[in-house]
């Protein structure tokens, strides 16, 4: 029987009673996405599956999401680092939030790890929302930003890899999503801005930016909405991406290998598409104020 082991009161949970490595039924696919709407991060033990057995295990749950800085054409994205430090994930984020439509989900699986560092730490962001005063709240209710994959796209080719920088901007260029991100599924606000993408806020002056976006980053980093995992190899971490924002921690020199598989929700339950407060998305942004283009 599939049971759920929370980890902290606010985040994450760990799942006993299922193989991955097995065929689900309705029932069994149903009770774990629940688990995910609750939970927004679980988290499985001793899971020692092939490649073939991860992707087969995330199609359950939704359609492959192909990550745009991987062009291997498999639905396995390896991340296989040393050097960390500096990359990208060590910065809080959500998973490819400058696409129109991010991923709803990833699936990530330790294949090698180093002796020691190398956790992965995850937030909730309704209760980053929710900490926030009720006058800034509203504001943000009517807020939209700007997503750009440039950010993440230099920070990996100062680290050396090789990327065509103009490409992938004219493939993917800037989005715009609503600052407050209400979950197709439980209806509840989460605060949708993240350092690794957002540039800044429509219609709002440079200073005004200035002032607001640190603010709404760091809401984030409040401890009591935070959970951490120390992996070990055959773990997998399922989570929601919608409502969470995440943190690799680069604290290590050894090798540490892991696969991860991300996913779009089933066209029937979520589009995709980001929507704020009544249903608006990125479309309903404001034309930009005018001073915003000179202060």
């Amino acid at each position: 029987m599939i049971e759920f082991h929370p980890l902290t009161r606010n985040i994450g949970a760990e799942v006993t009673g299922v193989d991955l490595a097995k065929p689900m039924d309705g029932e069994q696919v149903q009770r774990l996405r629940d688990g995910l709407l609750r939970h927004m991060v679980l988290f499985f033990r001793d899971q020692h599956i092939s490649d073939e057995e991860h992707v087969a295990f995330a199609k359950q749950f939704g359609t492959a999401n192909m990550p745009p800085m991987d062009t291997s054409g498999s639905p396995v994205h390896v991340l296989d680092q040393t050097d960390p430090k500096g990359e990208g994930g060590d910065q809080w984020h959500s998973d490819n939030t400058f696409m129109k439509v991010p991923p709803m989900g990833s699936l990530l699986r330790a294949v090698v790890l180093p002796e020691v560092g190398g956790d992965t730490l995850w937030a909730n962001m309704y209760m980053a929302y929710e900490s926030l005063a009720p006058w800034l709240q509203r504001l943000c209710d009517e807020l939209y930003a700007e997503h750009d994959l440039t950010m993440s796209v230099t920070k990996a080719i100062d680290k050396g890899h090789r990327m065509d920088l103009r490409a992938m901007q004219e493939k993917n260029p800037p989005v715009i999503h609503p600052v407050v991100r209400v979950h197709p599924e439980t209806g509840r606000k989460a605060l949708y801005v993240n350092r690794s993408s957002v540039t800044r806020l429509i219609g709002l002056s440079r200073r005004e930016n200035e002032a607001i976006l640190p603010l709404l980053f760091d809401a984030v980093r409040d401890p009591q909405f935070q959970v951490r995992l120390n992996w070990r190899v055959g773990t997998l971490a399922f989570w929601d991406n919608r409502p969470t924002q995440h943190y690799a921690v680069a604290d290590y020199t050894q090798r540490r290998k892991m696969h991860r598989v991300t996913i779009n929700c089933p066209a029937g339950i979520d589009d995709g598409v980001p929507k704020g407060v009544d249903g608006v998305t990125g479309a309903d942004a404001p034309a930009e104020a005018a001073a915003a283009r000179y202060l």
